[in-house]
């Protein structure tokens, strides 16, 4: 009908390129999943940056990890990790030490009482995750790591566990 615009033009119209179209989408995306799996950490008393840093620490067993190795493979970026730290210490999930030969140096490892929580968030966050992209075949879930991974890759620095 004349007067009124297309599907298309009024998409394009929404968006000042293609480029921020696929970023806005990635952004509400990331919005829509994420809400899913604080619902499951809140259920702990935990954060997902949180999470994380507990999966890490469980991967490095029985060794320990310093707090800037720790920092720096994390998911997303953690501007006060001491904090984060802290909160996870004395909740009794892990421990520090600092080294004999330089006290600056800090290394965290988890503790029993951190591994027999993620033994218990281990099935509601599988649920979780299958609410979150169970939807989608394995196929379709592979071509989305490739395309995401190609999208980051630019800005991934060389020693990125992500690369």
């Amino acid at each position: 009908m004349i007067g009124q615009r297309s599907r298309a033009t009024r998409r394009a119209a929404r968006f000042d390129s293609l480029e921020q179209e696929v970023f806005l989408n990635v952004w509400r995306t990331y919005d829509r999943l994420r809400i899913l799996e604080d619902e499951v950490f809140s259920r702990f008393g935990l954060t997902a940056q949180q999470y994380n840093v507990l999966r890490l620490l469980r991967s490095s067993r029985p060794e320990s990890v310093q707090t800037l190795t720790l920092a720096n493979r994390l998911v997303s970026r953690a501007p006060d990790i001491t904090r984060m730290l802290d909160k996870l210490e004395e909740c009794g999930w892990i421990q520090r030490e600092r080294t004999a030969d330089d006290r600056r140096v800090v290394r965290v490892r988890i503790s029993r009482s951190g591994l027999a929580l993620l033994d218990v968030i281990a099935s509601p966050l599988d649920e979780c995750h299958a609410r979150q992209l169970g939807h989608l075949s394995a196929a379709d879930l592979k071509k989305l790591c490739a395309l995401l991974k190609a999208a980051r890759g630019p800005h991934e620095g060389e020693e990125s566990h992500w690369r």
